[in-house]
């Protein structure tokens, strides 16, 4: 048997390095490890969070499309939005332009903090335990 070409050259042999936990068994944060146990509170509490942040996405979105829906309705509705010019350019195009952005934004604002405040909440009844 012939060595290779890092045997030959005496480069050190390769070894895998991991970080490992400051304790054997610590509990780890975030998804668990498949097969590993799940206690029942544990899931109910998960299960709560989930149908919070499902009914937020769900009012969240069913106002921006109410939101969007009467800003394009307002563009089309309201002809005297093309006789005012700013800049050379119709107030309309304006609108669908720039208009749309601001109300995006200020909805995934709105999100962000609805979802921020139901981990809170949860994190709070879980460590009530």
């Amino acid at each position: 048997m012939t060595a290779g070409p890092d045997e030959a050259a005496g480069a050190p042999e390769r070894v895998r390095v991991t970080a490992g936990t400051s304790r054997p068994g610590a509990p780890t944060r975030g998804i668990a490890l498949p097969g590993a146990p799940v206690d029942d509170v544990d899931a109910v509490y998960a299960r709560g969070l989930q149908r919070s942040q499902l009914r937020l996405a769900l009012g969240i979105l069913l106002g921006f499309l109410t939101v969007m829906l009467a800003m394009v309705s307002l563009i089309t509705l309201v002809p005297e939005l093309d006789d005012i010019v700013i800049l050379g350019v119709p107030v309309s195009w304006l609108l669908h332009a720039f208009g749309l952005y601001p109300v995006i934004a200020g909805f995934a604002l709105l999100y962000l903090h609805g979802a921020a405040r139901n981990e809170r909440r949860y994190r709070a009844l879980r460590e009530q335990e």
